[in-house]
């Protein structure tokens, strides 16, 4: 894998956590536990994040071990496998405390738009 690669990947997770994000803004918990459509589009948004999470080269996340890497790609394996036991509150404390760090950390490794 190419280091654009792992550029592209970080664009994605950083994308996709800023999407979940939007889709939560200005909401409270009591809101977010009403509205299945919306818990669908956050969990939607964090598997994508722990998708190209675990796509990212091993020795790039062994550089950044700031980032937590396994927890991103644990979350995305429960999403997806274990589908019948997603907790709201842990959606809801996914989307509002560890993506805004998420995204923090993020940003400083991708990379700015090209000029054209």
């Amino acid at each position: 894998m190419r280091p654009a690669d792992n550029e592209a990947l970080l664009l994605d997770m950083l994308i996709a956590a800023r999407r979940a994000r939007s889709h939560a803004a200005g909401i409270g918990w009591s809101d977010f536990e009403r509205d299945e459509v919306l818990q669908d589009a956050v969990a939607h948004q964090i598997q994508i994040v722990g998708e190209a999470a675990a796509q990212i080269q091993p020795s790039f996340r062994t550089m950044h071990p700031e980032i937590p890497w396994e927890k991103i790609i644990g979350t995305r394996h429960r999403i997806v496998h274990d589908y019948r036991r997603i907790r709201r509150d842990v959606l809801w404390q996914v989307v509002s405390e560890s993506l805004p760090e998420l995204i923090s950390l993020l940003e400083p490794l991708v990379p700015p738009p090209a000029d054209d």
